[in-house]
């Protein structure tokens, strides 16, 4: 067996004993690095951006943060264990921490480091606001996007490896062309479309978990609604970008807040 055929046999060796299940959507996902190497690379990243910027603490939104994120992370645990996953969240670590910047934005570390900046709260609005990103940010965290991103990254080296391994005999003009357009093909067929995708899933599950939550997830459309117009329009195609676009974000939502309210009844909660 020559090496090039080598190296496809050992590429799927990896993708067939490196996966893991979404307990939320049932399907398979990329777990080529395991969360307990990432969770402690991920905590010390988020200690050392706590001690590098102004966290605030002890203030009104400050503790609405960390209230409505205790909220939303009981509620997946609610989901988890009436659905036969029970301890799913071991190792998880959650922090909910407000951060004095302009940005309108919030994020999440793997094992459930969650930041939100001031400049996000106008947006939010109010409470069930806050619940609707809290949501999505916790969703990331349950999902393991952050272990599919890097696993993704893995293989995105490797198909790199194997081009190069492919196109080995060509002339350096030609190679240099190939590996540009597998970089760019990857980017934006792959890495983009595969970002996007995580996006939407976490809208879905934070959706569930907020309404479960008790908060009524009609308001999750609203946030972005409020997204949209704050952007004034100013945002890349979504072809070429991580995120949907928030048209089709508010359109994905809106189809399912009933779904979101379905799931929350079989909780004992409803909404008018």
């Amino acid at each position: 067996m020559n090496f090039k055929f080598k190296f496809i046999a050992f590429a799927i060796l990896i993708l067939v004993v490196s996966c893991a299940k979404n307990p939320f959507t049932g399907k398979s996902t990329m777990a080529l690095v395991p969360n307990s190497q990432i969770f402690p690379t991920a905590f010390q990243q988020y200690s050392q951006f706590l001690s590098e910027n102004k966290v605030i603490s002890g203030t009104t939104d400050a503790k609405r943060i960390e209230t409505i994120g205790t909220k939303i992370k009981t509620a997946s645990e609610r989901w988890l264990t009436a659905n036969g996953h029970a301890g799913y969240l071991e190792g998880y670590a959650w922090e909910y921490k407000l951060v004095d910047s302009k940005e309108v934005n919030a994020w999440c570390m793997p094992g459930g480091k969650i930041v939100f900046y001031t400049g996000i709260l106008p947006i939010c609005k109010d409470d069930a606001g806050i619940a609707a990103v809290m949501g999505h940010e916790v969703a990331h965290a349950l999902a393991n996007h952050g272990q599919q991103r890097m696993s993704a990254g893995l293989l995105q080296q490797l198909g790199a490896l194997g081009t190069q391994v492919a196109i080995g005999d060509k002339d350096p003009k030609t190679q240099a062309l190939i590996m540009q357009a597998y970089g760019i093909g990857t980017q934006v067929g792959g890495m983009l479309p595969f970002s996007r995708a995580h996006e939407s899933e976490a809208d879905m599950i934070g959706l569930t978990l907020m309404a479960i939550a008790g908060y009524d997830p009609i308001n999750a459309v609203k946030v972005w609604e409020r997204m949209s117009a704050n952007s004034g329009g100013q945002a890349p195609p979504q072809i070429l970008s991580t995120h949907p676009s928030n048209e089709t974000r508010i359109k994905e939502l809106t189809a399912l807040v009933p779904q979101a309210k379905a799931e929350a009844a079989k909780f004992g909660v409803t909404f008018k």
